[in-house]
């Protein structure tokens, strides 16, 4: 068994061939789709966060709407740029958005990709020291993770508006178990470890900034492993949850075989991403006996407890949720996920 959820960018473009063409669009077929997602029985409903772009941004009231309108699924992100971040504020949105949900909320959060503005957290306010904006990400990160433990840190009022109870005063709404289900996204293996060490789970995409020269899947099984070796000696008592993406695109229509008929030669690349190496993963596409056996190879699918399909949501609602179906119906059972 594994849990199956979707991951949406939440593009969208005024251009007539989008069935996504406004902000508006974007944020309420989000919503339809988890509620489709849910009836069809999929584990979870990931959103990605990009700022300055036509895409989902701010996460929060998305994902408090999605929790109002469902009742079993997981609701997450992936991710969310925390050098944008503050903290406490998030703390707060964040509490709310479980609490509505029913604790059923996944944060994936990162250090963040490259995006359209230069150093667009500066235009957010803040502004990391020497110029090491990783390092003012995981301090905000350090910052977030203590807060939802829920203990008290601020000092009262003595003459308050309203009564306070005893000691030192909190975030609120505090979400009890929130703290354990942040997840960060690691795109190597030695912040995957680091991940491990401060207790959160891995989220890991279809993109790894290192190559080996080894195929994708195999360096992703590699830092799975390596963030779980991590976790243990870190002794955490609870166990870790580890999450991979794929786009699969399962063939079985001719409106499947016009839009992804080319996607059925798809191979790992190698490139260049911030003055490194990175390898990006394949898309999976084709007949559906077919993605069986090729997904069967994956190592690092294999290895993780939580497969995101990214789906490319301007082609609409139904037509996403056919794609889902097709992932839970057709694939999945041929590998033992359902």
């Amino acid at each position: 068994m594994k849990n199956i959820g979707f991951l949406s960018f939440g593009h969208w473009t005024p251009s007539p061939h989008s069935q996504t063409r406004s902000a508006s669009d974007a944020l309420l077929q989000s919503i339809d789709l988890a509620v489709a997602a849910e009836e069809l029985g999929a584990d979870g409903a990931y959103f990605r966060v990009h700022h300055f772009a036509r895409q989902l941004a701010s996460p929060f009231p998305l994902l408090a709407a999605v929790g109002a309108r469902t009742s079993r699924i997981e609701i997450g992100t992936g991710v969310i740029d925390m050098r944008y971040e503050n903290p406490l504020y998030m703390a707060e949105d964040a509490g709310a958005a479980d609490l509505i949900a029913g604790g059923r909320l996944q944060l994936g959060i990162s250090r963040g990709s490259p995006e359209q503005v230069v150093d667009g957290f500066r235009y957010f306010g803040y502004v990391p020291e020497g110029d090491d904006h990783a390092a003012m990400a995981r301090q905000h990160t350090e910052v977030f993770l203590q807060v939802l433990e829920g203990e008290g840190f601020a000092q009262p009022n003595p003459r308050p508006m309203f009564p306070n109870p005893p000691g030192l005063l909190r975030i609120e709404p505090h979400s009890a178990g929130l703290r354990e289900r942040i997840w960060w996204g690691a795109g190597s293996r030695a912040t995957a470890e680091w991940t491990a060490q401060q207790g959160m789970n891995l989220m890991s995409s279809t993109l790894l900034t290192e190559d080996t020269g080894v195929p994708f899947h195999e360096l992703q099984a590699e830092q799975i492993q390596r963030f779980r070796d991590a976790w243990g000696a870190a002794g955490h008592e609870r166990a870790p949850r580890v999450s991979v993406s794929r786009s699969i695109l399962p063939i079985t229509s001719d409106v499947d075989r016009q839009y992804f008929y080319r996607e059925t030669a798809s191979r790992d690349q190698v490139g260049h991403l911030e003055g490194g190496l990175a390898r990006f993963g394949k898309t999976y596409a084709g007949e559906p006996d077919k993605l069986v056996e090729e997904l069967a190879e994956d190592s690092a699918v294999a290895a993780a407890d939580t497969l995101l399909v990214t789906v490319p949501n301007q082609l609409g609602v139904d037509y996403n949720a056919h794609l889902i179906e097709s992932v839970l119906k057709d694939v999945a059972p041929g590998l033992g996920w359902r």
